[in-house]
């Protein structure tokens, strides 16, 4: 989910940068926050059908068992894709090219992999990485995706990773949004 959601909205307004299109909407009545979340829109369906389709590859091909609800797995996920794609947002409007929009999104993917838990506990991590690993989000993700395929823990277990996520989405698109509307001066 990270690689896609990441990757294709980063690349989303640095293709208008580089194609010379981006002052069209810059003159459009949309403002910048509803011009992130429209350029977002797509890219959280497509993270919906990949949801989809590895859950259905999780339970039906690998025949892996899930213990707790799948409802609660999808609503706990459209937080971590909303952040996702509100990060890719905002490598695409920090980014001049889509190199550099990929060397951004890199940065971001191997954050995610070593400071999250995904391949080393964080309790072994050193206190720095483990105090970074906090704003990783997809530290919150694995606890979800543990916390409801492993344990069967529900939404009352779970909602505060939640929370985290969509406020760290908020966050982050608002200063995208920002930092777009600082683009247009």
């Amino acid at each position: 989910l990270l690689l896609v959601t990441v990757m294709l909205t980063a690349f989303s307004i640095v293709r208008e940068k580089e194609r010379g299109t981006i002052e069209q909407l810059f003159v459009t009545p949309v403002r910048p926050l509803g011009l992130m979340l429209g350029k977002i829109l797509p890219y959280f369906v497509t993270g919906i059908v990949e949801l989809s389709i590895l859950l259905f590859f999780m339970r039906f091909v690998f025949q892996i068992p899930m213990h707790g609800n799948v409802l609660v797995l999808c609503i706990l996920t459209t937080g971590y894709l909303f952040v996702n794609l509100a990060i890719g947002t905002l490598v695409s409007c920090k980014a001049n090219s889509q190199a550099e929009a990929l060397q951004f999104c890199m940065v971001v993917m191997l954050l995610s992999i070593f400071l999250s838990g995904f391949m080393f506990p964080r309790e072994t991590m050193p206190v720095w990485a483990y105090t970074l690993s906090h704003f990783v989000p997809a530290t919150y993700m694995i606890k979800i995706t543990r916390g409801v395929i492993l344990r069967g823990a529900g939404l009352e277990q779970l909602w505060l990773n939640g929370v985290i996520l969509f406020a760290m989405g908020v966050v982050l698109l608002l200063v995208a949004a920002k930092r777009f509307r600082g683009m247009t001066v």
